[in-house]
């Protein structure tokens, strides 16, 4: 006897009240197990993977890809066993028996294991997401195995060395296990997307036969695909307009920069600043073993310089809040820097906690690990909240500067602009130095114009001569 269940969207953070399904990972007929993803979001904030919380059979699809709904709203219904049962199965096949050696050796094939930072195993408790409202039975600390709906063949003995090929007919004649999961960092798993190519059909290459981006180039060059035909959803010829739902990341950003542009009072000043010796500390840094395996750029350096002047200059680093006694400036003692990322969801501005805690090389890694998270779509929404000052590098689009708007929430914001070659008088003589401009928005109900010009100062004494970074440190 079997009962069904209801899964409502739940609320996964910061009190969002929609979200749009951009995927489903399971179809009516599938089984599924507790905390296996059944389904990606988008909320106004990230993409996220939600995790079923319950064991038994998918029954119905109750909001198709690209809907937007309200938390609270059933999105899928699970068929599960009852109290004491086994859990209905997919489909009921005649179990067959298999030599001890062989199923030893198959399932032990069938369970790959996690060796590098950053690949996903299907089996491996990595992580265990309980979503509020659900959760695990008490008790219920191990995943009951899946049954085989079917014999597999005999397992071939291991080649010395795979090459990466697409399943063809010869894997349908010789049916084998496969996971629907397959093992591929997220990474490769994003240029499969990009590229169209299912990752289901290839062998992997890779440690425990995960799929490698070599793999997916193998794939595109096996089958030499004819040119794609033009997207259904392109503009047609002749068609002068084109609407474009406004909704996800893109709704949420229109919203709060309206919300802050016409809330807090922007003050902008501007600073032209002589940055050459701040590249030759990018170039020096570069050499040092500390550096070997990160990035260092000028945002680097820039990101140092704002942590140190909010140090030396605390009151920048706050907020507006209204209260029911009146209204109040909240200083903050910690620094979660925010930085603007250009995504293909749109601008996201993910922050780093504890910012001032950082050293330069760990400051350096996590300005890398937080701009490729945001641009792979996996900035979570406490990535994305939180934030007390924020840095937009518009340098790299080959911009001198602007007038941005304040993130909600915070008192200040940075733009960083391009560096060029520019002639400028050094030591009394007119030479061709690199040159940017610093362009400083704050909240003028919370920072008046002497302490917001006194903070644009420090960054721009620190970033024309980086020793100065030392010196205030």
């Amino acid at each position: 006897m079997t009962d069904r269940k209801q899964f409502k969207l739940p609320d996964v953070g910061e009190g969002l009240t929609e979200a749009e399904i951009v995927k489903w990972h399971v179809q009516p007929g599938d089984q599924v197990e507790v905390n296996q993803t059944i389904v990606e979001i988008e909320t106004a904030k990230a993409i996220v993977e939600l995790p079923c919380p319950f064991e038994g059979v998918v029954a119905e699809l109750m909001v198709t890809e690209g809907e937007t709904v309200d938390v609270g709203v059933p999105i899928i219904s699970v068929d599960v066993a009852a109290e004491g049962e086994e859990p209905p199965s997919a489909a009921v096949s005649t179990p067959v028996s298999e030599p001890p050696a062989q199923s030893a050796a198959l399932k032990q094939d069938m369970v790959p294991r996690v060796e590098e930072p950053g690949m996903v195993a299907p089996d491996e408790p990595k992580r265990q997401p309980v979503l509020v409202g659900y959760g695990v039975k008490p008790g219920a600390t191990k995943r009951r195995a899946r049954k085989p709906s079917a014999a597999p063949a005999a397992a071939p003995a291991a080649p010395a060395k795979r090459t990466p090929q697409p399943v063809r007919d010869e894997v349908a004649s010789h049916p084998q296990p496969v996971d629907k999961r397959t093992l591929a960092k997220p990474p490769v798993r994003k240029m499969a997307k990009d590229l169209g190519v299912d990752l289901t059909t290839l062998i992997g290459s890779g440690p425990r036969g995960s799929i490698t981006r070599e793999d997916v180039q193998s794939a595109l060059t096996a089958e030499a695909p004819a040119p794609a035909a033009v997207p259904a959803t392109a503009t047609a010829p002749g068609v002068r307009e084109e609407r474009i739902p406004v909704k996800g990341v893109r709704k949420a950003t229109a919203t709060a920069m309206v919300g802050s542009a016409f809330t807090a009072p922007h003050v902008t000043e501007f600073l032209q600043i002589d940055v050459t010796r701040t590249m030759e500390t990018v170039r020096r840094l570069r050499e040092l073993p500390e550096f070997a395996d990160v990035k260092v750029s000028p945002l680097l350096l820039a990101a140092k310089a704002v942590l140190t002047a909010l140090r030396r200059n605390p009151g920048a680093n706050a907020s507006w809040a209204e209260g029911d006694s009146g209204a109040e400036i909240v200083v903050k003692n910690y620094v979660n820097l925010g930085i603007a990322a250009a995504t293909p969801r749109g601008l996201l501005v993910p922050n780093l906690k504890e910012a001032q805690d950082l050293s330069l090389p760990e400051l350096a890694k996590a300005l890398n690990g937080l701009i490729e998270t945001a641009r792979a779509g996996k900035a979570s929404p406490a990535d994305l909240s939180g934030g007390t000052f924020t840095i937009t590098n518009i340098g790299v689009f080959g911009i001198d500067t602007g007038t941005p708007i304040i993130t909600p929430g915070e008192a200040a914001i940075l733009a960083f602009g391009q560096i060029r070659d520019m002639p400028w008088v050094h030591e009394g003589e007119l030479a061709i130095r690199k040159v940017s401009t610093l362009a400083l928005s704050f909240d003028h109900r919370i920072i008046d114009g002497e302490l917001g010009s006194r903070v644009l100062r420090d960054i721009g004494d620190m970033l024309e001569d980086p020793m100065r970074m030392l010196a205030w440190s």
